[in-house]
């Protein structure tokens, strides 16, 4: 029997990414190079066209030494235009502009020449390119395939752009999973098994606040009674909202500090720079988490002109604060409960609620969540990591490598078509369970129509311009006739990972349409197609510079290593054998600062046998070094 292929499950966040597989043993998050399980969704893009991006960790570290040219939550601006991201711009210390149709792009300033713009999708291809290096680095084999997570409420665009940046980073993303439902899974695995013992049905409440998003699910959690039949996982409902996150409670003590700083003088009234931007907003952060532990926390934070801003923050400061954002968590906690138990005989109530993401942490979500749902949150699990371990749940059923489990999610957002007057008649509505089809008939309201063109809409509202446009298909070619008389027949196929197809048809000429819904703000598949015949074109390239960065590393570290040992036990050596050996470090050092100046300028393989032929040289040299190191013991 074939071994099943790996899939990976990725949990592609705000503030942090993480990678998990799942196997025999269950499902574990994959660990980078330092032993960390997240990696920072920060990248660094370098001055010069020909430098290195950064990803993760040592990009945030060092992001106050680059503001604008680090880019961090950018999945606050995934298929999303500008106007849309605009609230969120004053407290980004890169630089966002309008891309050709609106969209929101990141714009990066080089050294020399024009800056340049890259849109969300592929900046978060290069934090999943890090994912997927990691994964493969633990693995020891190449994947290329992966189940990813997304806020339950991102509409149709959103999802689209989280699949374009998983195919731009190299990736089949073969399934896209709401995170509070992956959550769901990873938590099944133990609920599951008690509910079998009790032959009982869970329901559950998933409430997820992370860094920039908030979804709340309920879900139905029925165990299997027999080996044959799976275990069926039921979202009933889903509300949330796409822009309130942890982030937000960064940017309300970001506000807060401003306010302590100018009252002080630290600051005048200038506009903040990217720096001092950047600063403030690392110094919120860092006094958010400590104040999940402790009551009071000292703020430090090193301004322009030499200026030190030094100030208490407290827990009950920060609860004041942040308590509106959790009364819109617990607002959507309560329209989800009431779409979950619409048509239930009994009371509204749920066996558990689960808590998901970093921002839970925060003692007063506990205690609210607790308030809302009249029981203890349950966090056995780390809420970091939940929605990693449910995307690898959900990753090792596709693969076939786990049997037993049914995922039944749901959409959530209505989709309908724009009618006359503005109006939106909705096909599917919101928390229908998919797979969905649906199927409507439209006719024209003038006489002699050609063409009819459909618009697309997704939202909750009566009218199409309180609701997002997806997008237009034109049905054209059609013979005139009186209004009322064609029979239009528009078909909605909403697919397991909640992405919308729509087909059209006229039925008396037999002319058709359809699409894919390709987003407003999103990517065209022109320009992904480009970007991907980029990336291939330039791999030679790409690979050699790779090769060329390591070569300077190793090739450093080997220089430093002889040079140290020179001046320890250099009078030892044969006078022919040091000028040897230094001629060799100097021709060795000429290459490696050349390199640094232009990579290009080099030959890796000379480089690479230079450093070889040094270090077969120095054997003699480190020989001595160790001789006199023994005899020093010795004496």
């Amino acid at each position: 029997m074939a071994t099943p292929e790996v899939i990976i499950g990725i949990d592609l966040g705000t503030t942090n990414s993480l990678v998990a597989v799942a196997d025999a043993h269950g499902p574990r998050v994959l660990l980078d190079d330092e032993g960390h399980a997240m990696v920072p969704s920060v990248v660094r893009y370098p001055e010069r066209a020909q430098g290195e991006r950064v990803v993760g960790r040592a990009a945030k570290a060092e992001s106050m030494l680059h503001p604008r040219r680090t880019v961090g939550s950018v999945k606050r601006l995934m298929g999303r235009s500008l106007a849309d991201a605009a609230e969120d711009l004053k407290y980004l210390s890169y630089a966002v502009v309008a891309g050709e149709r609106g969209n929101a792009r990141v714009s990066i300033p080089r050294e020399v020449g024009d800056a340049v713009e890259l849109s969300p999708e592929e900046v978060s291809a290069h934090v999943l390119l890090e994912l997927k290096r990691i994964a493969e680095s633990r693995l020891g084999h190449a994947v290329s395939k992966a189940v990813i997570t997304v806020p339950a409420y991102f509409d149709d665009a959103q999802r689209q752009a989280t699949r374009v940046a998983g195919r731009l980073a190299g990736l089949d993303v073969v399934r896209i999973v709401p995170e509070p439902t992956a959550a769901a899974l990873a938590y099944g695995i133990g609920l599951g098994r008690a509910s079998e013992r009790n032959a009982g049905v869970s329901t559950v409440a998933v409430y997820d606040l992370g860094g920039g998003t908030f979804d709340v699910s309920i879900l139905r959690l029925t165990p299997s009674t027999s080996e044959t039949e799976p275990f069926f996982f039921q979202v009933l409902a889903t509300s949330g909202d796409t822009h309130l996150g942890g982030d937000d409670v960064d940017h309300l003590l970001f506000d807060h500090l401003v306010g302590v700083a100018r009252e002080r003088g630290v600051l005048d009234g200038a506009e903040l720079d990217a720096t001092a931007r950047r600063t403030l907003l690392h110094a919120a952060e860092r006094a958010k988490i400590e104040l999940s532990d402790r009551p009071v926390t000292t703020v430090r934070a090193e301004l322009a002109a030499g200026r030190v801003l030094e100030c208490e923050v407290t827990r009950e400061r920060l609860e004041t604060l942040m308590g509106p954002l959790v009364d819109r968590t617990l607002a959507a906690c309560d329209a989800a409960m009431r779409d979950a138990f619409r048509n239930a005989q009994g009371p509204a109530v749920v066996d558990a609620a689960i808590l998901v993401g970093g921002a839970t942490r925060t003692p007063l979500v506990r205690r609210r969540v607790g308030e809302f749902f009249k029981l203890e949150p349950y966090a056995a699990l780390d809420p970091d990591q939940v929605v990693a371990m449910g995307a690898a749940v959900q990753a090792s059923v596709l693969s076939g490598a786990s049997r037993g489990m049914l995922l039944l999610d749901v959409i959530p957002l209505s989709l309908g078509i724009e009618t006359v007057g503005g109006a939106v008649a909705k096909l599917v509505a919101r928390n229908t369970m998919v797979p969905a089809k649906a199927v409507e008939m439209f006719s024209t309201s003038v006489d002699g129509q050609t063409a009819i063109r459909l618009s697309v809409y997704q939202g909750e509202r009566e009218m199409a311009a309180d609701c997002r446009k997806l997008a237009e298909l034109t049905l054209s070619g059609l013979p005139p006739m009186p209004a009322g008389v064609p029979q239009v027949e528009v078909q909605f196929l909403v697919d397991a990972n909640g992405v919308l197809a729509v087909h059209a048809a006229e039925r008396r000429s037999g002319k058709r349409a359809a699409l894919q819904v390709v987003p407003n703000h999103g990517l065209t598949m022109q320009e992904v197609e480009r970007i991907e015949r980029e990336s291939f074109l330039h791999a030679k390239e790409d690979m050699l510079r790779h090769r060329v960065v390591d070569l300077i590393a190793n090739c450093s570290l080997d220089i430093k290593w002889i040079a140290d040992g020179l001046r320890r036990v250099g009078d030892d050596l044969d006078p022919a054998y040091k000028a040897d050996l230094e001629r060799a470090m100097d021709a060795l050092t000429a290459m490696v600062r050349a390199a640094k100046a232009d990579w290009k300028s080099v030959d890796a393989g000379a480089m690479s046998r230079a450093k070889d032929a040094l270090d077969r040289l120095s054997v003699r040299l480190h020989e001595t070094a160790i001789a006199r190191s023994l005899r020093g013991m010795n004496a």
